[in-house]
């Protein structure tokens, strides 16, 4: 043959081989054990975590619907005055989010017209003030001119509703919240399983709504929460709280297992702070807002009171998911399994094949080429055929394992 021609024909040669399996059986107790180990630990694996704790036989949904209905109730004494729950809460909706008012600042018989600002804005003449003509300030739009604001004080004055706020007054919070109750509504529905469920039980009667109160280890099944509970389960004390306000989650949790009977998929209460960022730092601390209560005069000048309150904000978030079982993930995760086992054979041929003795014994066992050329076993150099080293004739039952034997 042409040197070209012989190399294109052994290259032909190589692309059309077959390979089969083989098997080698290793008898090395150092072997023997690592694979056993480790065969063992990816069976423990998928036994012990992937189908008993994150149950991967079951089809899960975590799109969960939810609806949240709240109400208030209590009465508090404020300021001399008689507090109800049109008073101190707000919105008024009954929605998931919602805040109970513990402390006001109130500026009444506000109307539009000209006054001083009440901040830092004091001077001297109107050339003061003009610098911060047509611009925007703590409570209305500057008009460049200074006018009296106390004894032997000028402030610049402002265009909006006056008198101008002033929000430094020192005022009392309402100690009555801590004693207010929470009723919260929530129903749920999972969609991929069209499961729907309340956190009330079915049992659930008007006496016991009436009587009950929630307890994390007594009564988990009450809806109505008392507000210095929510608050001693997040770990925050009332006293600052009701001063400068804050927010507080109240997470209701269903994680459903719907294998199991109905009464096993029940909410789990948590109770936290969310807005931890305002109590490290002294820029805008707590939470608060403004509000205002609009009338008219006889003569149709529109005027306010306007309410700068400070208050518990209640965010109600619900979470959770539902697992099934379902034949496709539980066929797929068996297939994974039983294919994983086989990185333990992995494992051991790499141990074997560089750093165990023998290790060439081994790669003689392992890796045999066998042509249908009887001059190709003759000449073949880099493995001997196992053919030529057996006498003995085939027979239709042998299994084609051949046997290694390391043990003393």
């Amino acid at each position: 043959f042409h040197p070209h021609t012989a190399k294109m024909w052994s290259c032909m040669k190589n692309f059309f081989t077959y390979e089969t399996t083989k098997s080698v059986v290793v008898k090395s107790w150092t072997i023997g054990i690592i694979n056993r180990i480790v065969q063992l630990i990816i069976i423990s694996y998928f036994i012990g975590w992937v189908f008993i704790w994150e149950k991967a036989y079951q089809v899960r949904d975590t799109a969960i619907e939810s609806s949240v209905m709240t109400k208030v109730k209590g009465f508090g004494n404020y300021n001399n005055r008689v507090m109800d729950v049109a008073d101190y809460v707000t919105p008024t909706q009954g929605g998931s989010v919602f805040c109970i008012i513990t402390k006001m600042i109130t500026t009444e018989n506000q109307v539009q017209g000209y006054c001083p600002e009440t901040e830092k804005y004091n001077c001297t003449k109107d050339s003061d003030c003009t610098k911060y003509r047509h611009r925007p300030g703590g409570y209305g739009i500057f008009t460049g001119n200074c006018v009296p604001f106390k004894t032997n004080i000028s402030m610049c004055e402002i265009k909006g509703w006056c008198p101008a706020e002033i929000d430094t007054i020192k005022t009392e919070p309402m100690n009555d919240v801590e004693n207010f109750t929470i009723f919260i509504k929530n129903s749920i529905r999972f969609p991929t399983f069209n499961y729907t469920k309340g956190n009330f039980l079915p049992s659930i009667t008007n006496e016991y709504i009436k009587t009950c109160n929630f307890n994390k280890e007594k009564d988990i099944y009450c809806p109505i929460f008392k507000v210095g509970d929510i608050l001693k389960n997040a770990e925050q004390n009332f006293t600052q709280l009701a001063d400068m306000g804050g927010v507080i989650g109240i997470m209701i949790s269903w994680m459903c297992d719907l294998d199991k009977s109905d009464d096993e998929c029940k909410p789990l209460y948590s109770f936290t702070r969310l807005d931890a960022m305002s109590q490290q730092n002294n820029v805008s601390p707590g939470y608060n807002f403004r509000f205002a209560k609009y009338y008219k005069m006889e003569n149709g000048t529109d005027y306010r009171t306007l309410v700068k309150a400070f208050a518990i904000r209640f965010d109600v978030i619900v979470n959770g998911n539902a697992g099934k079982f379902n034949m496709i993930p539980t066929i797929i995760n068996m297939v994974a399994a039983f294919t994983s086992v086989g990185v333990g054979t992995v494992l051991c041929d790499i141990i074997l094949l560089n750093f165990l003795k023998g290790a060439e014994q081994y790669k003689a066992k392992k890796f045999e080429e066998v042509s249908d050329n009887p001059l190709d076993i003759q000449s073949n150099g880099l493995y001997h055929s196992q053919l030529s080293l057996r006498h003995t004739h085939f027979k239709s039952s042998d299994s084609g394992a051949f046997s290694i034997d390391h043990f003393s």
